[in-house]
């Protein structure tokens, strides 16, 4: 994801240069097949008492980890020509957990500021087994093409970016229902200024061989000028059929959260009559689901930048990560539609210029729930970043 881009074509001497280092060094291919199970599903009450308290006073402790791409970083990510990339929201899928990225350049000057350089690729994933997260998070491997570079997942068609057709595709999340992965993404038509971009719409490409090729699911869209462009997903057990949940937001920083779930199964994922509106709840307190996208409901007011959502279970609570205005923030939900609580900075962007995207992954929570930890993107070296944060909690 760009302020806006600048794209600069690689020359062909310095992409067989990189392909050539690739080689030698012999890249960061994948290692054997990982089990490929469902992530845990959230066994949550999803009525609570209404008099139910936020059990989070404050955040404390932020510290800056690690680098984890781009040069400097913790990962040698330039041989398989990763210069400069961005997001890194994350999917933990049996042992390994995926990193998906934004736009992302094999080749960029040392001065190159934001999203910029030559051998631009829309998207690109890493996969780690690493479970320590104390001292950042090492790849294992990356999806790759046939000599060795990082691949792009779904490319996008790279076009002018006045908004007559798509610039980019960009992954906002991802999940997974049995051998099967599902990758969001939105197809950005136009880059605005800082925080704004248009989009054509937001889709879903699916994954069976372990995130090594992509389909997109063309039957399954959502309109540009909707709320349902960048999302955030949690598998949530309520019963009979299990749900995905997903928050969403509109393209750009400036929209607020709105909520839809489809039924945990391929087939219901993969029909978009199949997803099921946040429209309200009820005089009992109870959610309404409706079949029509008009009848959603903002669940978090704006404004609300990338974001991610997990279920602590140490607090019984959900939590929320987005970017607001150059700083990034913490929320805490009762139920998935709310209440939210009051935001919690957790980095700020005094300290952190051009900070944007702090995405969470549930498998990095520890000390019972008292530390999270996130990547962040900084836009200047253009390149993501890994926090971690510690979590004050009321006593009792």
């Amino acid at each position: 994801m760009r302020f806006g881009a600048v794209r600069a074509g690689a020359a062909f001497a310095a992409l067989l240069a990189i392909a050539g280092l690739t080689v030698a060094l012999g890249g960061c291919s994948p290692g054997g097949p990982a089990p490929l199970n469902p992530v845990p599903l959230n066994p949550v009450p999803l009525n609570p008492d209404a008099e139910r308290p936020f059990v989070l006073t404050g955040v404390s402790g932020m510290r800056e980890i690690a680098q984890l791409t781009g040069p400097g970083a913790i990962n040698d990510t330039e041989v398989v020509g990763v210069a400069g990339t961005d997001l890194g929201s994350m999917l933990t899928v049996g042992e390994r957990t995926y990193f998906f990225f934004g736009d992302t350049f094999g080749i960029r000057d040392p001065d190159s500021y934001g999203g910029q350089g030559g051998m631009w690729r829309s998207n690109v994933s890493a996969w780690s087994t690493d479970d320590d997260p104390s001292d950042g998070i090492t790849f294992d491997g990356w999806s790759e093409d046939a000599i060795g570079l990082a691949a792009a997942l779904i490319e996008g068609e790279h076009g002018p970016g006045d908004g007559s057709g798509e610039v980019t595709k960009i992954p906002t999340h991802a999940f997974a229902i049995g051998d099967a992965m599902y990758l969001a993404y939105m197809s950005v038509s136009r880059w605005g200024d800082a925080g704004r971009w248009d989009a054509g719409f937001s889709s879903l490409a699916k994954s069976v061989d372990q995130g090594q090729s992509w389909s997109p699911l063309d039957a399954v869209r959502w309109p540009g000028e909707s709320n349902f462009i960048q999302f955030a997903t949690a598998q949530v057990r309520e019963g009979d059929p299990d749900y995905v949940y997903i928050w969403a937001i509109p393209a750009g920083r400036f929209g607020g959260v709105q909520l839809m779930r489809v039924p945990a199964t391929e087939q219901d994922v993969e029909r978009i009559a199949s997803y099921r509106y946040f429209a309200g709840t009820d005089a009992s307190g109870d959610p309404v689901w409706s079949a029509q996208l008009r009848d959603a409901v903002t669940v978090l007011e704006p404004t609300i930048g990338e974001m991610s959502v997990l279920y602590a279970g140490a607090l019984d609570r959900w939590l929320m990560s987005y970017s607001d205005a150059g700083s990034a923030y913490l929320r805490e939900g009762i139920t998935p539609w709310g209440p939210w609580g009051e935001p919690m900075e957790i980095v700020s962007g005094l300290d952190y210029a051009g900070l944007y995207a702090p995405y969470m992954n549930p498998r990095y929570v520890s000390d019972d729930g008292r530390t999270i930890y996130f990547t962040l993107s900084l836009w200047g070296p253009y390149n993501v970043f890994w926090f971690s944060v510690d979590l004050e909690r009321a006593a009792g």
